[in-house]
């Protein structure tokens, strides 16, 4: 998917936010995930909405990788993440995100052991033509019981679908928040981290 990132400005008072921080108290600073498949968006999401330049650790994608790696539907994909995403993003003046990106192939799962420490919730980016590479993911953050919200990155050229659709083809619980955005834009990522921030406060003991 292209690395375009919009410029639209980041809204402090949208609609979708449903809540509010005393301005009066330091930033609270939290981390968040953001896993799915390979090729699925992640370094395109957090590249989008990291004010600092994005920490990447991306390798160069070899003939060794063809029989594991599933490119059919990303031809021009060249590297892929072996580590993590990171990036940072200021909320309302007083909530700091710390966003992760997971790495998208079993061989490198290992990793989301350590980067799901301390995490207050994530997000499962889905591309709609290779639902079955969202199952993962979500098995893994139903078993650790990690709050989660599903994002499905709508790439262009490919059929809409209705986020209750999709909820229904991942058999995704109905309290789970379902959206469709695009990687690409920094207001949709936005949207995306407030719905999920929203949906794991909310099942926070006050």
């Amino acid at each position: 998917m292209g690395s375009a990132v919009s410029d639209q400005p980041v809204i402090a008072d949208e609609p979708a936010q449903s809540w509010q921080y005393d301005r009066s108290r330091a930033p609270v600073a939290v981390k968040v995930l953001v896993a799915g498949g390979f090729g699925v968006g992640k370094t395109t999401f957090v590249s989008s909405v990291s004010e600092i330049t994005p920490l990447r650790t991306e390798a160069v994608m070899t003939e060794a990788s063809l029989p594991t790696d599933d490119l059919s539907a990303t031809p021009d994909k060249h590297t892929t993440t072996v580590a993590m995403d990171f990036g940072r993003i200021t909320l309302d003046d007083d909530l700091v995100l710390y966003v992760y990106g997971t790495p998208g192939q079993e061989r490198f799962w290992f990793m989301w052991d350590d980067l799901v420490r301390g995490a207050i919730g994530g997000i499962v980016l889905a591309d709609t033509r290779r639902l079955r590479d969202s199952f993962p993911a979500l098995d893994y953050f139903e078993s650790c019981g990690l709050p989660y919200a599903v994002a499905v990155n709508h790439f262009e050229g490919t059929r809409s679908y209705e986020p209750e659709d999709v909820r229904e083809a991942l058999s995704v619980p109905a309290h789970v928040p379902v959206v469709i955005m695009d990687a690409r834009s920094r207001r949709t990522v936005v949207e995306s981290l407030l719905t999920l921030v929203a949906h794991a406060l909310d099942g926070t003991p006050e």
